[in-house]
């Protein structure tokens, strides 16, 4: 017992590899020392993008108390890009319910005082074209659906989308340039 203690690596000296093998194996150690390596940038993501501190808190516990559960779901290669990403995506999808809910994005936008008219404009024209994307979207066939957001939201690689979803790395192109098309005949309508 005493032996193995000595040889045994400092939590602190672990790859972010390292440290995700020990949180699929329930290490809540590992967990914390991803805390501490990654909450700086993910507040300061969520700040960026919510420009409100206790969203932004929020926020970010709420992202690291559903991490174990993601970090066993996906693949991951590159730890903290995909920590990024998924800190963005979880911030902008806060932000579209925030104004699905409050059904008033001009106003928002216009509170913002450091944006012209014309740059007001474009960011509501922006959060339509959005808005319009996602809900078509969830009209696409299951494996389109799937396919297109493993590669464009979550961005992982065709070899990735390939593995995740047990099919050929030409069954993936295919399904993201059918996915595509039919996306821009649904948002031409």
């Amino acid at each position: 017992m005493l032996f193995s203690a000595l040889f045994r690596k400092n939590i602190k000296s672990y790859t972010d590899l390292e440290l995700i093998v020990l949180v699929r194996k329930n290490n809540q150690q590992a967990i914390g020392e991803l805390f501490r390596r990654y909450a700086a940038l993910v507040m300061g993501l969520c700040m960026k993008y919510l420009k409100n501190q206790n969203l932004a808190e929020d926020m970010l516990m709420d992202i690291f108390e559903k991490l174990p559960q993601r970090i066993q779901k996906y693949e991951i290669q590159n730890f903290k890009s995909w920590l990024y990403s998924l800190t963005r995506n979880e911030c902008l999808m806060e932000l579209r319910k925030k104004k699905a809910v409050t059904g008033d994005i001009e106003k928002e936008l216009l509170s913002q005082s450091d944006l012209s008219e014309e740059g007001h404009q474009e960011k509501v024209q922006l959060e339509n074209q959005l808005t319009e994307l996602e809900r078509a979207i969830k009209t696409l066939k299951k494996d389109q659906k799937d396919a297109l957001t493993h590669f464009y939201l979550e961005q992982r690689s065709y070899n990735e989308v390939s593995a995740l979803m047990g099919i050929t790395l030409n069954a993936v192109k295919s399904l993201i340039q059918n996915g595509k098309r039919n996306l821009k005949l649904k948002l031409e309508r």
